[in-house]
């Protein structure tokens, strides 16, 4: 396989913390929201230059994507086109009075991580959060994207070495204990 080293130990990680449905299944609606209830406010701080505008919203989603292009171009086009979609609700929902706005910004971010946690109770694994949060939170919204295309069956053997890798790392691990 020719798949970035990179890419491979990034999903090995997030992969071994994901592996119960219910986590999985918490996550796909967890992390959109929690997108949402992030880039509600960020709509609210906007630039423009030359009569063409960005808020920070939109400038977030573009960074993450030029990353993500650093990892695996498939994935990075599915993600901009959902995280233009979140990027566009959070907007519309941005535009409510700013009271109105900051409860259901509010209620989408602590709701969305609020249910990570539940997930994560269920599958008996701690919160990659927990330890490496910046990466945790920068990575997340990709790896919601990679377990779309596992859930449709698309590229098999990617998701086939990384289960590998996670038998291999827990064989390792059992050794060591």
């Amino acid at each position: 396989m020719n798949t970035d080293s990179r890419l491979m130990d990034m999903l090995t990680g997030y992969a071994a913390a994901h592996q119960h449905p219910v986590n999985i299944a918490v996550h796909l609606i967890g992390i959109p929201t929690i997108m949402l209830g992030v880039f509600i406010p960020m709509t609210w701080l906007s630039i423009e230059v030359d009569g063409f505008g960005l808020n920070l919203a939109q400038i977030t989603l573009i960074t993450m994507f030029i990353f993500y292009l650093t990892l695996d171009w498939v994935f990075a086009i599915v993600f901009v086109v959902f995280a233009i979609a979140i990027a566009q609700l959070a907007a519309c929902l941005g535009d409510f009075p700013r009271s109105t706005a900051a409860i259901i910004a509010a209620v989408a971010f602590f709701g969305g991580y609020a249910a990570q946690f539940v997930g994560h109770a269920i599958e008996k694994s701690m919160p990659v959060l927990l330890k490496h949060p910046i990466q945790a939170n920068l990575a997340a919204p990709f790896f919601t994207i990679v377990e779309v295309f596992k859930l449709l069956g698309l590229r098999e053997a990617l998701f086939t070495e990384v289960q590998r890798r996670i038998a291999e790392l827990r064989e390792e691990q059992a050794n060591i204990a």
